[in-house]
């Protein structure tokens, strides 16, 4: 890890376990404007770590402390006691605070003291496949973490970028079953994740994996927002979550076969 970089995160670390103890002082207190400002120092090193994003796992999860889905019919969301939001924060700093501390072992494998993962090196655009790399973890924790919504989205999104990267492929191949795709995006409209599958299918790239998609993934672009948020109407099911991911390695072993 570069020194910079690494001086940063101790920065970042330390920041983090601080807040943790005075978390744990907090909860045992329980005074008002102690827990008030700690609360807004919080929001601020979260913010920080997230980079201002919203979207960020990081700055969902915060947001999510102060919150729960009520069981009764509707699923009205009401406020938790205040105990409970000091615990879930602690959570919160805590996942934080573990990413940070992985950095060294990221960085131990990218400096070559370990081989890197290459499961994208079928991709032909190859400033894709850090992307993807980035995407198919990202996707992984989100499952670890129980955030189903977001584990389908990112493994809709790799599936439908490494379709779309072996179909192009095609088309400088003459391949004819891409045509209709091609001729859409020279007419500025975009092909639908259904058209890409279909197409893939078609031109033999792929055998019927994609069958096994649940609705909500062949409509995964529509579970955002234009800012890239989760909408709040966004319901997705452990299982459907992870049907996903298990179709996208199925596709990944149909475009790559010596994997």
């Amino acid at each position: 890890m570069d020194e910079q970089l690494r001086r940063q995160r101790d920065t970042s670390l330390g920041q983090l376990e601080a807040l943790i103890r005075r978390g744990r002082q907090i909860r045992t207190m329980r005074a008002v404007d102690d827990t008030r400002v700690w609360h807004q120092d919080c929001a601020a090193a979260i913010n920080q770590l997230s980079g201002g994003s919203k979207a960020h796992w990081l700055a969902r999860a915060y947001g999510a402390a102060f919150l729960v889905r009520s069981t009764t019919h509707g699923g009205v969301v009401v406020e938790v006691d205040t105990t409970e939001i000091v615990d879930r924060i602690l959570d919160v700093l805590a996942q934080g605070a573990a990413s940070l501390a992985r950095m060294d072992d990221f960085a131990a494998n990218s400096s070559g003291a370990a081989p890197r993962a290459r499961r994208f090196e079928f991709v032909h655009d190859a400033g894709l496949r850090p992307i993807l790399e980035k995407a198919l973890a990202d996707s992984r924790d989100a499952l670890d973490r129980g955030e189903w919504a977001l584990a389908l989205i990112l493994s809709c999104g790799v599936i439908e970028a490494v379709l779309t990267d072996a179909l192009d492929n095609a088309v400088t191949r003459g391949t004819p079953a891409w045509a209709e795709v091609h001729h859409a995006q020279e007419a500025h409209a975009e092909a639908s994740f259904e058209t890409r599958i279909a197409a893939a299918e078609r031109a033999g790239l792929i055998r019927g994996g994609c069958a096994r998609l649940p609705s909500v993934a062949r409509r995964y672009r529509d579970l955002t927002d234009p800012d890239g948020e989760l909408r709040g109407d966004t319901l997705v099911s452990e299982r459907e979550s992870r049907l996903a991911g298990q179709v996208l390695h199925v596709v990944m072993r149909d475009l790559d076969p010596g994997r």
